[in-house]
């Protein structure tokens, strides 16, 4: 009787490590093949049964045999092999709130709750149908574009986006998240040029809420297209029925398991493919429901408490309402403060001599810098404005000179201005929320002999007190709204405006910047040539101009 032989494995497997790669099963076929580029090798006919989810001990896009998948085209499954945290439900908040009102926000966390006991099919199409009921595509996009980038970026993992920056090309799907609030965000951001996802139906300009049909919402990728790609995502994020259909439309399948992900860092700033200098949005923190809970608890005292503080700015001086306003949480802290004896005689000579006033250049993070400064000078400045409604300059408790954006006339009251006393300007044109400081315009430069640069940072944990949209006039409301918010303002030494390098006197924009970079020096900030008009083309498809009767 002759003895039994050993079946050798398939030449596909000999000297291919298998810990990090999955069995590719196609339907139909009586083919197995294994690993990438395997022979076929005929198999029994036997019952198919549905793919299970492999096991995988770590990310295998990222072990020390993956050379291979260099200049691969891959498939990315945003939510799990990009973002690292495993809910996307803080990102529908953020749509609800921001392009809808805190009461869709609301009645979104109400109904948190219940969702966890329904299949997470059925938990998308409610979560949209709350979410995007009666918004107009323009909200949406300008969210998706302005507000959510931010969040997305500090939810990306440092390990995900290394594989993504090795394929030779990226089709992004989105699995839960509609495509229309997260393509923005691969495309700009990433550097995808394809993204799939899922599509919310629309009537007349406006969302209903509803998916599209299934067939159109799944998958979405046609087998000849996707039949040469190799895809990417999570082992926890898919149901046997997904895996059936990755499996028929990718030749090789990569997972990385929970306990991997979990591991993942989170993306320096430093490294973002793209830098975030800009964004919009009112909210100042990621809205996981148990954060936005917190922040509703709080907003009926936030409410009364921003009246309170408002009212002690504009009626009180500053010698009562500073200490008064770090009573109820507001914190304020003076870096080389100018007040002293010989200051205000200084002060008292140059007026007795007529001579114009002094003129403070800033940096711009809210409405209520310049007030900031007039409150640690201890005396009433003026201070210039362009496009603030009628309303924030009512509410004012400094004299403010609205700029007409002509070169001559803005000049010409400016210089008037200076007569008067102290004048306070931003440069910039426009707040910027990040550590970087736009482009200075140089017209203050011709104005005087000196200037006296005034460094300002800002906190707010809950409300950001800056806006791109037609409510800006309650800007100062949603800075006094946060539970403790916070400015430090520090003085620096005046620099001359009259700067001679090598026997050639600088032009005013050299100067200009070189204004820009001290106060960049101080803060630790980065100087940009950016503009206000490149902040409000980018995030509200304007020049930032807005009505003025609001």
């Amino acid at each position: 009787m002759p003895a039994p032989t050993r079946e050798k494995p398939p030449r596909a497997l000999v000297g291919k490590p298998m810990l990090h790669q999955h069995r590719l099963r196609r339907t139909g076929e009586a083919t197995v093949r294994a690993g990438r580029g395997g022979d076929a090798m005929p198999t029994p006919a036997r019952e198919e049964k549905p793919p299970r989810t492999p096991a995988v001990d770590r990310c295998p896009l990222i072990s020390q045999d993956d050379e291979h998948l260099q200049n691969q085209d891959l498939i990315l499954d945003v939510e799990g092999g990009l973002l690292r945290s495993p809910s996307t439900f803080p990102y529908f908040l953020l749509v609800a709130i921001e392009a809808g009102s805190f009461l869709r926000g609301f009645i979104l966390l109400c109904i948190y709750p219940l969702l966890c006991f329904l299949p997470q099919e059925v938990q998308s199409k409610v979560v949209i149908m709350v979410c995007f009921l009666g918004l107009t595509e323009e909200k949406v996009m300008m969210v998706a574009r302005a507000t959510l980038p931010k969040h997305f970026l500090e939810d990306v993992g440092r390990e995900g986006l290394e594989v993504v920056q090795r394929a030779k090309s990226v089709v992004g799907f989105s699995r839960m998240i509609p495509r229309v609030i997260v393509e923005p965000f691969l495309k700009e951001y990433i550097g995808l040029e394809m993204v799939l996802g899922r599509e919310v139906k629309m009537v007349g300009g406006r969302y209903v809420g509803l998916l599209e049909k299934e067939s159109e919402i799944r998958l979405g990728i046609p087998e000849h297209e996707g039949a040469e790609m190799i895809w990417f995502g999570s082992s926890s994020n898919y149901s046997d029925h997904d895996l059936h259909q990755i499996f028929t439309c990718c030749k090789e399948i990569y997972l990385v398991t929970p306990e991997e992900k979990r591991k993942w860092s989170p993306l320096p700033k430093d490294q973002y493919p793209r830098s975030l200098i800009f964004h919009d949005g009112r909210l100042a923190f990621k809205p996981t429901p148990e954060a936005t809970l917190a922040m509703f608890m709080w907003l009926p005292f936030a409410i009364l408490l921003t009246m309170i503080r408002t009212l002690l700015f504009v009626n009180l001086p500053y010698s009562i309402s500073v200490p008064i306003g770090s009573v109820t949480g507001v914190t304020t802290r003076v870096i080389n403060s100018p007040i002293s004896a010989t200051g205000q005689a200084i002060s008292e000579e140059l007026a007795q001599n007529n001579r114009p006033g002094r003129l403070y250049v800033c940096n711009h993070r809210t409405l209520l810098d310049p007030i900031y400064i007039s409150a640690m000078l201890n005396k009433q400045v003026s201070a210039v404005t362009y496009s603030v409604s009628r309303f924030s300059e009512l509410l004012s408790p400094i004299q403010t000179f609205r700029l007409t954006r002509n070169r001559d006339e803005d000049r010409r009251r400016m210089k008037k201005s200076l007569q008067q006393g102290d004048l306070v300007v931003c440069p910039e044109g426009t707040t910027c929320r990040e550590s970087y400081l736009l482009r200075f315009s140089p017209l203050f430069v011709e104005l005087v002999d000196e200037v006296y640069p005034v460094a300002l940072v800002n906190w707010s944990s809950m409300f950001y007190g800056t806006s791109t949209g037609k409510s800006k006039y309650l800007d100062h409301f949603y800075y006094f709204m946060n539970p403790r918010p916070a400015y430090i303002v520090e003085f620096m030494d005046r620099i001359l405006t009259s700067i001679v390098i090598d026997d050639r006197k600088c032009e005013t924009y050299e100067v200009a910047n070189l204004v820009q970079g001290e106060i960049a020096k101080v803060l630790g900030f980065e100087t940009t040539m950016l503009t206000r008009k490149d902040k409000y083309l980018m995030l509200a498809g304007n020049e930032g101009v807005v009505d003025v009767k609001q």
